[in-house]
């Protein structure tokens, strides 16, 4: 196994752009580009120019991408049709990048079955598509589809498509595990003897996340001699997902002491995980290893108070490392010493009376339906105003919320708010998709001209829970919402007998808690 150095090949625009519910705009695949490259990946894989219109003008012009290396995808050539004459291959060709990433098939049970071709010419449409990209002078990587079930079922076939693609100027030969079926001791065997046959050409891996190991089978590559994986961030892809590049740059370098990222921009992982969620419009996946919110989170007892004199007792890497933090999680069974320990950490001072105070107050709120265990900013804001911070950005006096149903059978719904703000007295109303939506809009037509910040502001989850179901549709509701901006996220609580009331309450909170970050911030 290489210690020197893994390239780290991204393919978020492209095979994370086939996630179910995800769309990219031009402008959001130039911005994910730009933090991909501000990290250091070696890679870009913005897509496929020709395929539609968003890739083709995405790649009409060069991107300025530091050192990482912008990078178009597309197919070998068709059968019957020379790879001059193909225009797929044309546009890859006039595409503005100096790499090309092609998939060509190497299961024979693929090549029969969806191709219906021969084996012998899958292997010369393979080498006359690597002839006329190297011929081009673009570099070639060639992504070897299906090839642990092609090696599996017919090895020496599955050897000769890569063998195809490398006499022709192939610089990587890609091991694609495409149905994500493989499991990592299966993989370490196959890429090995990839490895013996094809010995010192730079061998790759591509691998899906069906049976959950995608990340697993990557690491159980490079342990075999690999030196080249392709990823997404976040895991994102389609069905369930590709290879994590978030989880898998600090396994290799902070667990395994390879070098990815440089070692400085691993620390941003965690920020560029949050911001990539955000463009995509995906809420954040807290128990995502390393850079999720709860990677790092710990409940109150024994996990706590061994953290607090030794914060490896029950963290594997240092949190700051990928850009992370060490949380504490209270809840109604929590204790004096376990708030303290949240006090400490968020770098509030509260006297011992002020203290004895929260604890009763957090008590109190749970056993009415406060669950602040999962609402970190909403149990920050209590505890900074019972240590003496004023958050008095704004004072709703009132509201009210019409919902209409037309003849259509389509719902338009109006929120009225009755707001002071800086001394200013005034009456807004927005619209909405429904009454939280209203809200939000009628608060951010009055206050945004002064709150500008709160623009980068978006509301990206909101769940309902009913608590005490005997009650039928006079039952306690209890609302979380998750809110973010471009560099963190944060969950805010509401609790009532009203639907609106414990969404408003839940709303409140998140705006007010993210005016204090930014003003913290500055």
């Amino acid at each position: 196994m290489s210690k020197e150095k893994i390239f780290i090949f991204d393919t978020t625009l492209r095979d994370g752009a086939q996630t179910e519910g995800v769309d990219f705009s031009l402008e959001d695949k130039k911005k994910i580009a730009t933090l991909l490259s501000e990290i250091g990946i070696d890679y870009i894989e913005g897509g496929w120019p020709g395929a539609n219109p968003v890739d083709t003008e995405f790649f009409s012009k060069p991107l300025k991408l530091n050192k990482s290396i912008f990078t178009a995808f597309g197919m070998t050539k068709k059968t019957g049709r020379s790879a001059e004459n193909d225009p797929s291959l044309s546009s890859l060709i006039n595409a503005s990048c100096p790499a090309i990433c092609v998939v060509g098939k190497s299961w024979d049970f693929h090549v029969k079955t969806a191709l219906g071709i021969k084996n012998e010419e899958n292997l010369e449409n393979i080498k006359e598509t690597a002839k006329h990209i190297t011929k081009n002078k673009k570099e070639f990587l060639f992504d070897a589809e299906h090839f642990f079930d092609g090696f599996k079922s017919n090895p020496q076939y599955a050897l000769d498509c890569l063998k195809s693609a490398y006499d022709q100027g192939a610089r990587w030969l890609v091991l694609c595990d495409t149905n994500g079926g493989t499991l990592p001791h299966e993989v370490e065997k196959i890429v090995a003897e990839v490895v013996r046959h094809f010995d010192g050409v730079q061998i790759g891996m591509h691998t899906q996340n069906d049976t959950g190991c995608a990340v697993a089978n990557a690491v159980a590559g490079v342990v075999a001699g690999a030196t080249h994986v392709q990823g997404t961030i976040n895991g994102y892809g389609e069905r369930t997902g590709n290879c994590d590049n978030t989880v898998l740059v600090p396994n290799l370098s902070l667990k395994m002491g390879i070098e990815t990222l440089p070692r400085d921009h691993i620390e941003r992982l965690t920020s560029v995980s949050h911001h990539v969620a955000e463009l995509m419009n995906m809420p954040p996946q807290h128990q995502q290893p390393y850079v999720g919110t709860s990677a790092f989170a710990h409940k109150a007892g024994l996990h706590t108070s061994a953290i607090a004199r030794r914060p490896d007792s029950y963290e594997h890497v240092d949190p700051i490392a990928v850009g992370n933090s060490t949380r504490f999680l209270l809840g109604d069974l929590s204790g004096r010493a376990s708030v303290e320990l949240k006090a400490e950490q968020l770098g509030i001072e509260i006297e011992d009376k002020q203290m004895v105070e929260v604890v009763e107050e957090m008590k109190r709120l749970e056993h009415e339906g406060y669950h602040f265990e999962v609402a970190d900013a909403s149990l920050e804001l209590m505890m900074r105003r019972a240590a003496g911070e004023q958050f008095d950005y704004f004072n709703v006096e009132s509201f009210r919320v019409l919902v209409e149903r037309g003849q259509d059978r389509q719902f338009d719904t109006e929120a009225t708010l009755r707001i002071d703000v800086g001394g200013e007295r005034m009456i807004t109303v927005g619209e909405g998709d429904g009454p939280v939506n209203a809200l939000d809009n009628a608060f951010r037509n009055a206050v945004i001209d002064i709150y500008p910040e709160l623009a980068e502001v978006h509301l990206t989850d909101y769940k309902v829970r009913v608590l005490d179901t005997n009650r039928g549709t006079g039952a306690v509701t209890r609302v979380l919402v998750d809110s973010s901006d471009s560099e963190a996220t944060w969950t805010t609580i509401g609790v009532s007998g009203n639907i609106i009331e414990a969404s408003w309450l839940a709303l409140r909170d998140a705006l007010i808690y993210a005016l204090y970050r930014h003003r913290a911030k500055v």
